[in-house]
């Protein structure tokens, strides 16, 4: 018959798409990286430092080699601040001195005082003693750090430095003069914020400093001081991180496929669609007595749209119902795929799904509402072929 011809290529032209909208699993996992010497940069008011120091100085003048080491030992004492840049690279300003004791052949900062090392007649040396200060500023370079990669709780760090500085002293006859230092900054960690310091300091300046000009081209300074120093703001630096983000890779291969699966039968519909529009369709005239064949509309995943191909297919099932049976009472059932989404979802989409398509017969082509009951199944397992497509449906049939 001509109406069951119609009737099989509107099944023909049923749609098939997703259903309820899958959600792939994702973790996100913080690591940290390989490169132990790579931190993240502080800002500028992090890893300040102050500092204070006491030990011994001695001083090598013109003639200091003849005055016995304990006699040219004098006290020192520093303060200083400085700043970290990264874990190995710093800078501080800082002040240091107090005495220099040594020997005197001119008279110059002489106590007075002849001293005994030289005893025979016409050649004699004076002691010598005068005040100083010491202004530098020094580039610090934490070997240990840029060697062995920064470590916040390591309890030793050696720190070798060059500066420049300005050597002072105000008794006569007065001196002003250019420095150059290096030395070694030792810290030993005794909490996040104190450092116990032992600093070895090398200074270099002209010959005349000490008022007397010698054999020597340079004069200078060496001493060793035991202090504190401690850092305020934030002490230590924070690791670089990446972020991964990692999907479950047997969902994203489940969605490639169904994907291109979807292409495929978009393809396939475009294609007959094309075709329909050279199809004549001839009416028919139906007896009564019969009853229109069931039909099954197939939805995407998560929606209850009723899309063009279906209403054409819904068209010809409208038209097979107004020519039959005025009394007979078809069932328009709705389901989910219960393979995804919730069970509060799948009830949600299933009800919706059966109203929408009794919306369109009725509404859009006029069959009459008394011969359409609604009914809802939920989310079921696959009722068709083991193809959870064929779930997402509504299935409309007489009783």
């Amino acid at each position: 018959m001509k109406i069951a011809l119609s009737i099989c290529i509107a099944l023909c032209l049923s749609t098939t798409a997703f259903g309820q909208v899958q959600e792939v699993k994702r973790d996100t996992v913080i690591t940290y990286g390989d490169n132990k010497h790579q931190v993240i940069t502080n800002s500028f008011w992090d890893n300040w430092f102050i500092g204070a120091g006491a030990g011994g100085q001695i001083f090598f003048g013109d003639h200091n080699k003849q005055v016995k080491f304990a006699d040219k030992l004098t006290p020192n004492f520093e303060f200083n601040i400085g700043k970290w840049f990264t874990p190995g690279i710093g800078v501080r300003a800082g002040v240091n001195g107090f005495k220099i004791k040594g020997a005197t052949q001119n008279g110059s900062h002489s106590t007075g005082e002849r001293y005994d090392g030289k005893p025979w007649e016409g050649y004699w040396l004076e002691n010598q003693e005068f005040n100083y200060y010491h202004i530098h500023g020094d580039v610090l370079f934490n070997l240990t750090n840029i060697l062995a990669g920064y470590k916040a709780d390591r309890f030793y760090n050696v720190s070798p430095y060059v500066g420049l500085g300005w050597m002072v002293t105000n008794d006569e006859p007065k001196q002003r003069e250019v420095s150059a230092n290096i030395g070694v900054y030792n810290t030993f960690r005794l909490s996040k914020a104190v450092n116990l310091t032992f600093d070895v300091r090398g200074g270099m300046v002209n010959d005349r400093f000490d008022g007397e000009v010698g054999g020597r081209r340079n004069e200078g300074s060496l001493s060793a001081l035991v202090g504190l120093a401690y850092t305020f703001n934030k002490r230590d630096w924070d690791r670089s991180k990446t972020t991964v983000i990692s999907y479950d890779e047997e969902q994203l291969n489940a969605l490639r496929r169904n994907v291109n699966e979807l292409a495929q039968n978009n393809e396939a519909l475009k294609k007959q669609l094309a075709d329909a529009k050279h199809t004549t369709v001839t009416d028919v005239v139906v007896e009564k007595q019969l009853l229109a064949a069931p039909l099954l509309v197939t939805f995407q995943i998560n929606s209850s749209q009723v899309t063009n191909e279906a209403r054409v297919n819904l068209g010809f099932f409208a038209k097979a119902i107004k020519a039959g049976n005025q009394n007979a009472v078809y069932n328009v059932t709705g389901y989910a795929d219960k393979g995804t989404g919730t069970t509060a979802i799948n009830d949600r989409l299933s009800k919706e799904r059966a109203q929408a398509i009794r919306d369109v017969l009725v509404k859009e082509f006029g069959v009459a509402s008394q011969q359409i009951k609604v009914s809802a199944a939920g989310g079921v397992d696959n009722m068709h072929y083991n193809d959870p497509r064929l779930s997402r449906a509504v299935v409309t049939y007489a009783e």
